[in-house]
């Protein structure tokens, strides 16, 4: 029996919980891309490693994101009330996006980032597609470019003894994008914790909306700002998904137990009006 609903889950229910929680998972990552976008642009990440940060961003969310899973599906195998703590703070964070102003996001105050330059030194420059480069190593005298000699030595290497580990902006850009997600994951979780509480169709869901954030981002990446109405949207979701956790049994009374497959429907209709409503408005602008 499902925890979140009271409900078996057979075949038909399965595949819509999945699927709710897929649409859910995947338009919450929206928000995600604009936050990877401005992590790219403030490091300065040459467009020819964004695809490796993303890479290996999606490997690590996909790990910290399954331990947060199975940690949740055993808090509420053991205490089924903390289903309503998700779901008021689902409600709370809803509330506070619509009324949130954007920040401008700062990398360079993120504690992780922070941590990682205090106990590893960072070059000054990229060398290729690297990580980290020891001092006096080949990778250390690579330029931006693979395989490029750096002409302009890296003044940080250059004062560094031999062998000395440093970290590259290649790797703050990941431990940016990394902890950031995180953030995210704290919020999105719950959100599907509120349609399943079966810990498979939880991680699946996830993992296969975050596997296609990497192709979603290059796609969406500069047109995201057309997308006016889409933070309303977004929004409004969080805060029926954390209604439809805390009145789950009422619901089930009410409308019966397909009401998981009015849920879905009804994150479309809100997901499509945002997006229409932003493009229309748009189009209106722009002829003027």
């Amino acid at each position: 029996m499902d925890a979140s609903d009271g409900l078996i889950n057979n075949g038909r229910t399965a595949a819509i919980k999945y699927v709710t929680g897929y649409v859910v998972e995947k338009s919450l990552s929206v928000d995600n891309i604009f936050v990877i976008a401005m992590i790219f642009s403030f490091f300065g990440v040459p467009a020819l490693y964004q695809h490796r940060v993303l890479f290996w961003g999606v490997l690590g969310a996909l790990v910290l994101r399954g331990a947060m899973i199975g940690v949740g599906a055993v808090l509420i195998t053991r205490f089924h009330w903390i289903l309503y703590v998700f779901g008021v703070f689902l409600v709370i964070t809803g509330i506070k996006m619509l009324f949130a102003r954007a920040e401008k996001i700062q990398p360079d105050r993120n504690i992780m980032v922070r941590v990682a330059r205090k106990f590893l030194p960072v070059t000054a420059h990229y060398h290729g597609q690297h990580f980290a480069v020891r001092a006096g190593s080949v990778a250390a005298g690579e330029g931006v470019m693979p395989g490029s000699i750096d002409a302009a030595t890296d003044p940080a290497l250059q004062k560094a003894a031999l062998g000395t580990l440093f970290l590259t902006p290649l790797a703050l850009a990941l431990i940016m994008i990394e902890t950031v997600d995180v953030v995210f994951a704290v919020d999105s979780i719950p959100a599907i914790f509120a349609i399943t509480a079966d810990p498979f169709l939880v991680f699946t869901s996830n993992v296969f909306a975050i596997l296609g954030l990497r192709s979603l981002y290059f796609a969406l990446a500069g047109m995201l700002d057309r997308f006016k109405y889409l933070k309303l949207s977004l929004s409004l979701v969080l805060m029926i998904v954390g209604l439809k956790m805390l009145f789950a049994k009422q619901l089930k009374a009410a409308v019966g137990e397909s009401f998981n497959v009015y849920l879905l429907g009804l994150v479309f209709v809100i997901l499509a009006a945002g997006v229409v409503v932003s493009w229309v408005e748009g189009r209106i602008n722009g002829k003027k």
